[in-house]
């Protein structure tokens, strides 16, 4: 599924852009408002088809969207690092309401998380832009076709130009720049993404369903990225590589409105294997969790888990901004002879942003034996 929450909180932070939009959705529609009804938006359900370049860009009709990097990465003397970096979309108005074009004119509001983790070391930044669906360009934006994502400098943007020899579709390279000042030296990282595998669709053929009721999200993933480059912490800049994983995902009532948060991994394994796999607490059969996820084979083939393949369960909390978190799991797929030990090496990973979650990198070992079998991300909201 991944990450939403924070979007909505783009409405309560409307006049910021200097124009009206709809009131702060009630805590009773979901968590951070994401069970709010579709009104006139366009509404995520079974049978919409992807497309690709396009669907790489903004989808204006539907209320919310992100793009949304992971990576796990380590540097020259094997230390281990995380980053993240996410753009997030909120459409104030529905399509049939967005004024025309002018100064101080916003149809559309945008958010960006960036993050580097290094031991108990996290860092953390968040932006705001406005922007109107037929701007071309403007301080924070999408496009599809040679693909760009962007809020001021912060930017992923294809390596590639749209043309034959890119094949048709320029999301294969793209390259990550986001710098932060701040007391401590600085953060921010130069990176390059090469997709080693095909993009991912969840659910039903990219239609992944978030509730018992049917809510849910179009949600795709590229999870087969190389990463080379440069990351700087504290002002010291180190060469890094790795993996990383994309998430796109649109809806425009994304919960059931009894969902007031959920525990989502990612999963890069050893053997080539990935997993998706989270849970929303509420909103499923009886009143319970509603579980969903995606085992993923070396050669990006998915296979969608059902509700009642998965088993999560918390083993151990830490402490962490005053939440008790639950930072060790075990987490049991017999369809995919999955039985391991999900832990948080560093539980330091608080993302003190508008609407606050904790977001971080974990190791995956055997629950048997303890070894290795890969790593991967962790996102937990509404503790």
């Amino acid at each position: 599924m991944k990450r939403v929450g924070m979007l909505a909180t783009l409405l309560a932070t409307a006049w910021l852009a200097g124009c009206e939009g709809e009131p702060p959705p009630s805590e009773s529609a979901g968590f951070a408002g994401l069970g709010q009804e579709a009104g006139d938006f366009a509404q995520a359900r079974r049978g919409i088809p992807l497309r690709f370049p396009e669907d790489h860009g903004a989808h204006p009709d539907y209320r919310i969207e992100w793009w949304y990097l992971t990576a796990n990465l380590t540097d020259a003397g094997g230390e281990p690092l995380g980053l993240q970096w996410t753009l997030f979309r909120q459409a104030l108005t529905p399509p049939h309401e967005r004024p025309a074009p002018g100064p101080w004119a916003a149809d559309q509001l945008w958010m960006a998380h960036m993050a580097v983790s290094r031991g108990d070391t996290h860092r953390v930044a968040e932006r705001f832009a406005r922007g109107h669906t037929r701007q071309d360009d403007g301080q924070a934006g999408t496009r599809a076709e040679p693909f760009r994502a962007w809020i001021d400098q912060w930017q992923l943007a294809s390596r590639l130009e749209a043309d034959a020899t890119s094949g048709g579709d320029t999301f294969a390279e793209l390259a990550l720049t986001a710098h932060q000042d701040d007391e401590h030296g600085g953060f921010g990282y130069d990176l390059t993404l090469t997709a080693e595998g095909p993009l991912v669709l969840h659910g039903e053929a990219g239609f992944s369903q978030k509730a018992a009721n049917g809510e849910g999200s179009l949600y795709y993933s590229q999870p087969f990225w190389r990463i080379e480059g440069e990351v700087t912490l504290d002002g010291e800049t180190r060469e890094v590589s790795g993996r990383g994983w994309l998430d796109r995902e649109w809806s425009s009532q994304l919960l059931d409105e009894r969902q007031q948060g959920w525990d989502w991994f990612s999963l890069h394994f050893d053997d080539g294997h990935r997993l998706m796999a989270f849970q929303l607490r509420g909103g499923g059969e009886d009143g319970g969790d509603y579980r969903s996820g995606t085992w993923i084979g070396p050669d990006g083939e998915p296979t969608a888990l059902a509700p009642n393949e998965i088993d999560m369960t918390p083993l151990d909390t830490r402490r962490v901004a005053g939440r008790e978190l639950p930072t060790r799991w075990r987490l049991e797929i017999p369809r995919a002879g999955i039985d391991l030990i999900v832990e948080a090496p560093h539980a330091e990973r608080w993302m003190d942003t508008s609407v606050p979650y904790w977001e971080g990198e974990v190791v995956a070992r055997g629950a048997d034996d303890g070894e290795r079998h890969g790593v991967g991300y962790l996102e937990m909201t509404g503790y």
